[in-house]
């Protein structure tokens, strides 16, 4: 897994720390790898939350590979992963002819916080606190407002 990592670095992206890792807990088989020649040229996720809905991130082609075929191929697999779901995605803009091409659309945009928040930062009336003293029922009930599936897997990390 340190692949995607590595490369989600090297195109400039910044997903969580742990992103990796959550993601993985929900859906050990939603990470993909394609090789070339026993060479790691390509990768996406495609977890799967639930019966109902599926996420699609970290597809990268390597620079070396983009344009033929390796990718759209994996991609092509990654949707095959989540068949029957209502499939989202965080992609980047200059590729959103392509998800259109796939029979994505737009229905929301959203933006990347990173940091380490502080409490001194935070607005008034609002504590910040540790998640592990949050009861996980809580924290899992709260998230269950907003999300379309349940990912206590994901949470839980």
């Amino acid at each position: 897994m340190a692949k995607y990592r590595e490369w989600a670095d090297d195109e400039q992206w910044n997903p969580g720390r742990s992103d990796v890792l959550a993601f993985h807990a929900a859906d050990p088989g939603g990470f993909l790898l394609g090789r070339l020649n026993g060479e790691p040229v390509a990768s996406i996720s495609a977890v799967r939350y639930g019966t109902g809905l599926g996420f699609v991130g970290l597809y990268i082609a390597r620079p070396s590979v983009r344009g033929q075929g390796y990718g759209i191929r994996l991609w092509r697999a990654a949707l095959d992963h989540l068949a029957g779901r209502n499939v989202g995605l965080d992609g980047v803009v200059e590729q959103q002819d392509n998800y259109r091409r796939s029979g994505f659309r737009t229905a929301w945009n959203h933006v990347r916080y990173e940091g380490v928040p502080s409490a001194e930062a935070a607005p008034a009336g609002i504590a910040l606190v540790d998640g592990r003293s949050v009861p996980f029922g809580e924290v899992a009930a709260y998230d269950w407002r907003f999300f379309p599936a349940r990912r206590d897997a994901f949470l839980a990390l």
